[in-house]
């Protein structure tokens, strides 16, 4: 089962519409996580949530005095849900009227959001091109440059095992792409291009060789059998 980046996470929450507070009727903002734990140590179980910020929002106001009656604290609480599950709401409790504000995305972050979608196309129309050009040269570009979104990375990865020549294979064999999709599929890609020239890596100096090949041609090893 293909892992979904945080990136592509958020693109799919972008893309949907934003649930409203069933208690004050509000846009919910998104909100991504802090890395600490939650509840029960495991974490939040998502990237980013809806959560709603609206200090009128009559969970949050009424909340202060209900913690402060029921566990003597000072603190009230925020409305969220999850991605996907927009008709069940949790409360998140909160400490100050701050608290949790800090990871809210803002405009800003939506128009860095606006700017990566126009990359990801950008960089599909190149892939496209070099698809039609079997321009392997500049699909090993983009895959191998980190500044490229994942998701033109990934689609790069996918189609050097179709394109690529064996002149491929070490540099994305070398690579460290932080990115377990990628590497997944870059391995697929690496088996795809030895397939179809009829190579293999040798077990003991890892060069290429012939598939058929008994005696490695450049370590001097036996490799039938291998």
């Amino acid at each position: 089962m293909a892992i979904e980046t945080k990136e592509q996470y958020f693109e799919r929450m972008m893309e949907q519409e934003k649930p409203k507070c069933p208690h004050c009727g509000e846009e919910m903002s998104i909100w991504e996580v802090p890395p600490v734990s939650f509840s029960d140590g495991l974490g939040w179980g998502a990237p980013y949530l809806f959560v709603c910020f609206n200090d009128d929002c009559s969970l949050y106001k009424e909340g202060w005095a209900e913690v402060e009656a029921n566990f003597g604290h000072r603190a009230s609480y925020r409305c969220m849900c999850y991605l996907g599950t927009e008709e069940k709401f949790e409360c998140m409790p909160v400490f100050s009227p701050q608290g949790a504000t800090g990871q809210v995305i803002d405009d800003q972050a939506v128009l860095q959001q606006e700017m990566l979608k126009e990359n990801i196309k950008k960089g599909f129309s190149i892939l496209a091109d070099c698809y039609v050009n079997r321009d392997g040269v500049t699909i090993l570009r983009l895959l191998l440059d980190s500044a490229e979104p994942a998701r033109v990375r990934l689609k790069a990865a996918e189609m050097i095992g179709d394109i690529g020549s064996l002149e491929a294979i070490d540099p994305i064999r070398n690579a460290k792409f932080g990115s377990e999709p990628i590497q997944d599929q870059v391995n697929k890609s690496i088996k795809k291009i030895h397939e179809r020239h009829f190579t293999r890596e040798c077990p003991f100096c890892a060069e290429i060789i012939k598939k058929q090949a008994k005696i490695c041609k450049h370590c001097g090893k036996e490799v039938a059998g291998e």
